[in-house]
C-alpha cells in the first residue's frame, strides 16, 4: 500500500494533477437518510456510498431525548467524523513527508448543553471539542509537532469546526 497504510503513489499523482488543474480538488458529498417510525429499531438510517459500495448506518437518540439508545446518537457520529478525518489527515501528511508512524490513537470529546435544543436557553449547544492524539514514531518530536500543526491547518473536519459554513435548508412538504 505505502507508508502508514497510505497509498502515497496515488496521493502523489492526485497532488500533481491538482497542481495542473485545481478543479480536480473539488468534490461533492451527499448523505440521504430517513426517519423510521417502527418501535424497537434505531430512529434514523442513512446509506453512505463509497468507491467499493454502500454502508447503512443508524442512529438513535438516547432515552432521555426520546429515543431507545439502540445505536450511536448523531453527536457520536460527528465526533467519529472528526476523529477519522484528523487521524487520516495526520497519517497522510506524515506519509507524504516520509515519516513512519508506528501507532496512532485519537480521542475526541465534547461537552453538550441541550438547554438551547429544548428551547430553554440561548446557551451554546456545544461548548467545545477536545482532541488528544497519541502517536508512536521514531521521528523527532519537532517533526511530529510540525505535522500536527499542518493537520490543524489542512484537516477538513477542523475547518468545519472552526469556520462558519453557509447552510441552506430546504423543506419539501407532501400532503397526504
Amino acid at each position: 500500500m505505502g507508508l502508514n497504510n497510505i497509498n502515497t503513489e496515488a496521493a502523489g499523482k492526485f497532488f500533481e494533477a491538482v497542481k495542473n488543474d485545481p478543479q480536480l480538488a473539488k468534490k461533492s458529498k451527499q448523505v440521504k437518510g430517513e426517519w423510521r417510525f417502527e418501535d424497537a429499531r434505531p430512529q434514523f438510517k442513512a446509506t453512505l456510498s463509497y468507491k467499493e459500495g454502500d454502508r447503512v448506518v443508524e442512529s438513535d437518540f438516547p432515552p432521555f431525548m426520546g429515543g431507545n439508545g439502540l445505536a450511536p446518537d448523531p453527536i457520536s457520529y460527528c465526533l467519529y467524523g472528526m476523529a477519522a478525518c484528523y487521524a487520516g489527515t495526520f497519517m497522510s501528511l506524515a506519509a507524504m513527508e516520509g515519516v513512519e508512524i508506528k501507532s496512532l490513537n485519537i480521542t475526541v470529546g465534547n461537552n453538550v448543553d441541550l438547554t438551547m435544543s429544548m428551547g430553554l436557553s440561548s446557551n451554546p449547544i456545544v461548548e467545545g471539542v477536545e482532541m488528544t492524539l497519541t502517536v508512536e514514531s521514531d521521528a523527532p518530536g519537532e517533526k511530529l509537532i510540525e505535522i500536527d500543526e499542518l493537520t490543524k491547518e489542512r484537516c477538513p473536519g477542523v475547518y468545519c469546526l472552526t469556520h462558519p459554513i453557509k447552510l441552506t435548508g430546504n423543506l419539501v412538504v407532501k400532503n397526504g
